[in-house]
């Protein structure tokens, strides 16, 4: 016999009921029936997966290596499958994806002090996925950076609003020898240890590398990761400098500094599904995702700062 996914919704119902009565008045098959399918679906995983007593249904130590894995397999096909069929009965809970920063920690914080349908949050580095997310309804709403001469392309059935336009910083260590300038030219870091982000695909670090390219050299990119401490153990150590959003969190040894002249900036987008859960509230989103990046650059001293002293951050 050939294990399907129905089989796997088999033995995860029996668990979840904890006897094969209720698991069959559950499945609408008759008992005896399900003891026979039980059997087959042992005899294909060359193992007892429950062990039948006083108190029911319980799974055995290989039942339960087999459930987790089970378990495991349908909630990754049911994600797949999650608003792919059109008229599809959709969850309850409204589905907001981005890259964690702080445009998304603030949005999250105002979604959730909202009467209505729960919030899910779903991460992702990779914008261009989260656009896809959104297109096939898995996402509802989402946060998105782009970079100028790298915009997302954007489906029709998402809809964009531009939040903010915000300059590339530079992190160093507080004992790097430009840790003291107001701003640092990018051609000053020519000789520099870089840390960076992988390809997000939709520009970064394409548009790094190019900023650097354009200052007359080739950045030496000697790490890549995604994890922010280690990211900031390097810069704090001395060991890289880093490119970065203007809302990095300088201390513990790191300051933030901003680029001179601009080479590089980032957009920040909030989307939303034409037909999703928070469509109606396409309004309400773009004002909180502007005010959480409006708290967020206050909450900076370098990059309030570097903000007051010009008159508008970039054209959106």
């Amino acid at each position: 016999m050939q294990l399907e996914l129905r089989h796997l919704r088999t033995l995860c119902e029996i668990a979840d009921a904890g006897s094969l009565s209720k698991a069959a008045a559950a499945l609408g098959v008759s008992q005896p029936a399900l003891t026979a399918q039980l059997q087959r679906i042992e005899s294909a995983l060359g193992g007892q997966v429950y062990r039948r007593g006083r108190l029911g249904m319980t799974p055995t130590p290989f039942g339960q290596f087999v459930l987790v894995r089970a378990r495991s397999a349908l909630q990754t096909v049911d994600e797949l499958m999650v608003g792919t069929p059109p008229g599809a009965d959709r969850p309850r809970a409204a589905r907001i994806g981005g890259y964690a920063n702080p445009v998304l920690g603030g949005l999250l914080r105002r979604l959730f002090e909202l009467p209505g349908a729960p919030i899910t949050v779903h991460t992702e580095h990779s914008p261009r996925l989260l656009m896809d997310l959104l297109a096939s309804r898995r996402l509802d709403a989402a946060v998105l950076v782009d970079y100028p001469g790298h915009e997302l392309p954007v489906p029709a059935s998402v809809d964009v609003r531009p939040v903010a336009m915000e300059p590339v910083f530079v992190a160093m260590s507080a004992a790097h020898a430009l840790a003291s300038q107001p701003e640092v030219p990018l051609a000053r870091l020519a000789e520099e240890d870089w840390v960076l982000s992988p390809s997000d695909g939709a520009g970064w670090p394409e548009c790094f590398r190019t900023a650097c390219q354009d200052e007359g050299f080739t950045p030496r990119v000697q790490h890549i990761m995604t994890e922010a401490p280690m990211i900031r153990l390097l810069i704090t150590q001395g060991h890289a400098v880093s490119p970065c959003q203007a809302t990095f969190a300088p201390g513990d040894g790191i300051v933030v500094r901003p680029l001179a002249g601009t080479p590089l900036w980032m957009r920040h987008l909030i989307a939303w599904h034409r037909d999703g859960a928070l469509a109606h509230r396409a309004d309400e989103l773009a004002t909180f995702a502007t005010h959480a990046h409006q708290e967020a650059l206050a909450a900076h001293p370098t990059y309030s700062r570097w903000h007051s002293s010009r008159p508008r951050s970039g054209p959106l």
